[in-house]
């Protein structure tokens, strides 16, 4: 998977829209964000305290929590090396999660 893949699953979920800030891609819905590009392999994704735990004792290879992220409900999702069903799943939380709170 590669940011255009995970940009195309962000942009397929209902009110999901693209923008790019500081020359990265990032996704939100209703102007909340979902997922935001770090680099060219990296996206941070939205996730709650409880999801995000969940997902990164299951998928180690997948997801980190960089020391910057710890006190904020995002998770680190690895495009190059992670899974890429995984990630689709965390995107999708994300949204869930940004559309329960509007």
């Amino acid at each position: 998977m590669d940011v255009s893949d995970a940009g195309a699953v962000a942009e397929a979920l209902t009110g999901v829209r693209r923008s790019t800030r500081d020359g990265m891609a990032e996704w939100r819905y209703h102007g909340r964000l979902v997922a935001r590009q770090l680099d060219e392999s990296h996206l941070v994704i939205r996730a709650d305290f409880d999801y995000r735990d969940s997902i990164l004792r299951q998928f180690p290879e997948t997801f980190s929590v960089p020391s910057r992220y710890i006190k904020h409900m995002m998770v680190v999702a690895d495009l190059a090396r992670g899974d890429s069903g995984v990630i689709e799943d965390a995107l999708e939380a994300a949204w869930q999660l940004q559309r329960s709170a509007g």
